[in-house]
């Protein structure tokens, strides 16, 4: 069986744990790996799926704890380039009494892994590439990166998996770029998934239902809406079902929606690239109802990869 490839951030989040406050009158913080492709590799390898992490971090205490929780859960890490020109990329997160978050971000390496870096990579060995990360949108070589991979995997009929992860602080001032570049993934992958919000920024409609109508005219893909305790709309074929959500009494939705696409691309994997393409409604379905059990159970820890350590396939059954 080929692999899976997940391209993108690799990054710290320092947590305030001063409830409430912002982070300028916090003084106490958590260190906790992060990044939204690098928690999709995390759930994939937990489930028991064969996943390598392509991303760039600093040769600092940080780089090295990332790789380290990488390979703690079986992760590949070959791909996780170090540069010593640079620092590990933060991101400082406040929950505040409003429920507001306050954020900062520290960009560092991240945004460092070049074209050229990723060209090395030897497609032959993988099935799915998974691009999910917004940080991949902003200005830089990993922009680059990010375009040059996604057309090295369409001319080897690799199948395509996208997750824009839009974060307004990081595009308040160019939200349309974020918009053109997700559109381009959108109609060139096989599969996506989005929020409601997400959806209807990307397609400017004001309701879920335009923003549906406007995306399968726009893509072939097959592709899932979370809407919260509301389930999970999956569209395919132009055909549209909400898969129910499984009630769960949420202790941290941190890294429930990578858990979901991390059980998707496990579950595709268990079939050949041709076949992953050609599954029937029901099937995809199947898939979509046990990827929300996996976004269910990391709910009820606190922190994703700490949830990630209590994901297995057994949980489908």
């Amino acid at each position: 069986m080929k692999k899976i490839l997940c391209i993108g951030e690799a990054l710290i989040d320092m947590i305030c744990t001063d409830k409430g406050k912002s982070l300028n009158q916090g003084n106490n913080f958590l260190k906790k790996a992060g990044g939204a492709p690098t928690n999709v590799a995390a759930a994939i390898a937990a489930l028991g799926g064969q996943v390598e992490l392509a991303a760039k971090v600093g040769v600092d205490p940080f780089g090295k704890h990332l790789v380290e929780v990488m390979q703690s859960f079986g992760v590949s890490t070959r791909w996780v380039l170090q540069d010593e020109n640079y620092f590990t990329t933060f991101a400082f997160v406040s929950l505040m009494e409003s429920g507001e978050r306050d954020f900062y971000f520290n960009r560092g390496a991240d945004g460092q892994l070049s074209r050229q870096e990723v060209e090395d990579i030897n497609l032959e060995e993988f099935s799915i590439i998974h691009f999910g990360s917004a940080t991949g949108f902003l200005p830089g070589p990993l922009q680059a990166a990010y375009a040059g991979l996604m057309q090295k995997a369409l001319q080897h009929d690799i199948f395509i998996s996208f997750d824009p992860n839009y974060r307004h602080l990081l595009f308040s001032n160019d939200t349309q770029n974020f918009i053109d570049q997700s559109l381009n993934f959108i109609e060139s992958c096989h599969f996506f998934k989005v929020s409601d919000e997400e959806a209807m920024l990307i397609t400017g409609k004001a309701t879920l239902e335009d923003a549906v109508r406007e995306l399968q005219q726009r893509s072939h893909a097959t592709f899932a809406i979370t809407l919260g305790k509301d389930g999970t709309l999956l569209s395919y074929n132009n055909g549209v079902v909400v898969i129910p959500s499984i009630p769960v009494n949420p202790v941290d939705t941190t890294g429930a929606g990578d858990a979901f696409v991390g059980a998707v691309l496990y579950q595709l994997n268990n079939n050949p690239v041709n076949e992953m393409k050609m599954l029937s409604a029901s099937g995809w379905q199947q898939i979509v109802l046990n990827a929300n059990k996996a976004g269910a159970r990391t709910c009820e820890y606190m922190g994703a990869m700490e949830a990630f350590k209590h994901l297995s396939n057994d949980i489908f059954k």
